[in-house]
């Protein structure tokens, strides 16, 4: 059974008067003894016992409940009840929603009962707690250093939870299916955590969600935020290119155009490296591009672009597909059925998402009449 508390020193966040929370209970007092003796407790149901018990005693101390809350809960998770670890959890979070401890139990129990709002409340909760370290004010008279290093020491003992909270909150968000909720996820998120280390994943999850949810107002709002952050980040440019170029909107076409030419331009004044990874995207940017192309019948400077963008992808089997298919489909939208058909056959034997798309087009293509050549007058 786990046991956190402390005699008299608390982490050092606390000391500095920041957002983060821990739990003290006295070593020797009553509550001590008494947990001291649940922890002996071999027999998890009498363990439970013991526990609520506790909490009827030592209902007069906040720490002691919040604690017995927290440890009540994992005794029932550890019974395999996870409505109840939830329940027992969320009333130990709710009374001490800076405790990165108990939030990433929370969420550990969130994630087997797939309830993703839970899981990214405990990381906003988290997020907001560590980074409010950082933004108590300065002391009179300490210079920007020292007070720099204060803030250092005192997030670095919780950053570990903090990041685990960061990525726990993303994972959340890759299996929410809901838009709609996803997208309410993704604000509250980016709010919690400035500057995240995710933030080209997160911004992906956003501006696919507001393709899907068509709605042109807040993705125009969205772009703007994330290209502000990272004005010349190629993949960003990237993300936000296909995100216009999936849109409904007629307008999204030349944005989505505009998008990917900046990326190459980009692109092109980078040297490829392991890191950056400016090969791979300078050949999705062909890939954004080409699609903007098609979306306003610019078919020919299309097939131009996805057939670089081909080339240039091959041997990326995520990103190949999507390209191979665009240059199928844009054969066949401009009668190049040899093409056409060439394109998606090759398609329609790699295993993956474009598979039955590609077999259900190629299907089209062969039905196709053959166009007779114009007979010389």
């Amino acid at each position: 059974m786990r046991r956190i508390w402390f005699v008299a020193l608390l982490l050092s966040a606390t000391v500095a008067g920041a957002q983060v929370a821990t739990i003290v209970i006295p070593a020797g007092s009553p509550e001590d003894q008494a947990l001291q003796a649940v922890t002996a407790e071999s027999d998890g149901q009498k363990r439970i016992a013991m526990l609520q018990d506790f909490l009827q005693k030592f209902s007069s101390s906040p720490q002691a409940v919040i604690y017995g809350q927290w440890q009540l809960a994992q005794q029932y998770l550890d019974q395999g009840d996870t409505a109840k670890a939830l329940e027992w959890g969320q009333k130990a979070a709710d009374a001490q929603p800076n405790n990165l401890d108990i939030l990433i139990f929370l969420s550990g129990a969130a994630q087997r009962a797939k309830a993703n709002g839970i899981v990214v409340d405990c990381a906003v909760r988290g997020g907001k707690a560590f980074n409010g370290i950082a933004n108590q004010p300065k002391p009179e008279g300490m210079d920007a250093e020292a007070f720099a290093l204060r803030i250092k020491q005192a997030q670095d003992p919780v950053r570990q939870s903090y990041e685990f909270l960061e990525a726990a909150g993303l994972n959340a968000m890759l299996d929410e299916q809901d838009p709609k909720k996803r997208m309410g996820y993704v604000e509250r998120y980016v709010a919690a955590f400035p500057g995240t280390r995710f933030q080209e994943q997160i911004t992906q999850i956003a501006l696919d969600t507001l393709g899907r949810l068509n709605d042109s107002a807040r993705l125009a709002s969205f772009t703007e935020k994330a290209l502000a952050a990272n004005p010349n980040s190629v993949s960003m440019l990237v993300v936000v290119s296909e995100a216009y170029g999936a849109s409904a909107d007629p307008a999204s076409g030349p944005r989505a155009e505009t998008y990917a030419r900046k990326a190459l331009e980009l692109a092109s004044s980078k040297k490829p490296t392991e890191e950056n990874r400016v090969a791979l995207f300078t050949g999705l940017a062909h890939s954004a591009l080409g699609y903007a192309l098609l979306k306003q019948d610019k078919n020919l400077p299309a097939i131009a672009e996805l057939k670089t963008a081909t080339a240039q992808l091959k041997g990326q089997p995520d990103a190949y597909p999507a390209a191979l298919y665009r240059l199928g489909f844009a054969y066949a939208k401009t009668g190049k059925l040899v093409e056409a058909k060439t394109t998606l056959s090759e398609l329609a034997a790699i295993d993956g998402p474009y598979r039955q798309p590609a077999r259900d087009l190629l299907a089209k293509v062969q039905a196709a009449p053959a166009r007779t050549p114009a007979r010389k007058k």
